[in-house]
């Protein structure tokens, strides 16, 4: 009993030695010169791409509800190759100034024409040769832009083929000539073809790829007139945002040509219009 008594004892006195030690800080201290001495991580880089969920074929929701699209292709790759972090935001078309001047995006890559906003935006290289057309339907008995005159001529809000209708120097003579002197606009182009296939507009004025995305999709169904104008796709970032940033957009999307990865995704694309013979960025 005596020696159980003494080996309880002595166990008692190792375990308050060892709290004393502990107090003393020796181990924690180090642990505090460890933390000091590490560097401190640094922070990823994100693209956050603003974009229209609803805009086939550079951005749209798939069948699986996912985003998907052309240009959604060539942001992932591009935030790849550079170690990026890549957001995709859907957002409201008429708010992307908005976004991208608080920063909630940092650019916007969705088939996005440059011309006629050069000043507003901080571009990558042009991409993408792109038209604004005009698509009818195949029995409308319209074959020429002349041809819409007093007709519901529909387009998207906020899009280049609404400024080419609206310019003085563009397309607004005939857009003049449209049913209620003017383009009807609304929020996005699937419900723009939704309405032409119906009747309910005459016509509905888009991009080049927009026409071809839809006529590949009902081939007896559409036809599209001469181009209202011809013009280029760039990603469009802030005015005074991140130059870095546009200059790796654009040595990416170069190499990227080089090495076959843009051919390789045209001919992906290729049943929705997409062609490697519009594709711009070479040099």
């Amino acid at each position: 009993m005596k020696k159980m008594k003494a080996l309880i004892v002595a166990a008692a006195a190792l375990s308050l030695s060892a709290l004393l030690l502990a107090g003393c800080g020796g181990a924690p201290a180090n642990d505090k010169k460890a933390e000091d001495k590490a560097p401190a991580k640094e922070e990823k880089t994100t693209l956050v791409v603003g974009l229209d969920n609803a805009y086939p074929p550079y951005g749209f929701i798939g069948d699986d509800g996912n985003l998907t699209g052309f240009d959604i292709d060539l942001a992932t790759e591009v935030a790849e190759r550079n170690g990026w972090d890549l957001e995709l935001e859907a957002i409201d078309w008429d708010a992307k100034d908005a976004l991208l001047n608080q920063g909630t995006i940092n650019c916007i890559w969705n088939g996005f024409t440059m011309e006629g906003r050069e000043g507003k935006y901080a571009f990558s290289k042009p991409y993408m040769h792109n038209e604004q057309v005009v698509v009818v339907k195949a029995d409308s008995g319209i074959d020429s832009l002349e041809g819409l005159a007093g007709k519901n001529v529909m387009t998207q809000v906020d899009s280049a083929a609404l400024d080419v209708l609206e310019d003085e120097e563009g397309q607004k003579a005939l857009a003049d000539t449209f049913a209620g002197g003017a383009a009807q606009t609304i929020g996005d182009y699937n419900n723009a073809f939704m309405q032409l296939e119906s009747g309910t507009v005459d016509a509905v004025a888009c991009d080049l790829s927009i026409a071809d995305y839809q006529m590949a999709a009902k081939p007896d169904m559409f036809v599209k007139l001469e181009p209202l104008s011809t013009e280029n796709y760039a990603v469009g970032f802030a005015k005074d945002g991140d130059q870095a940033m546009v200059d790796a957009v654009n040595k990416t999307l170069k190499e990227m040509y080089d090495d076959g990865t843009i051919a390789e995704l045209c001919e992906k694309w290729g049943e929705y219009g997409i062609t490697i013979d519009n594709w711009v960025l070479v040099d």
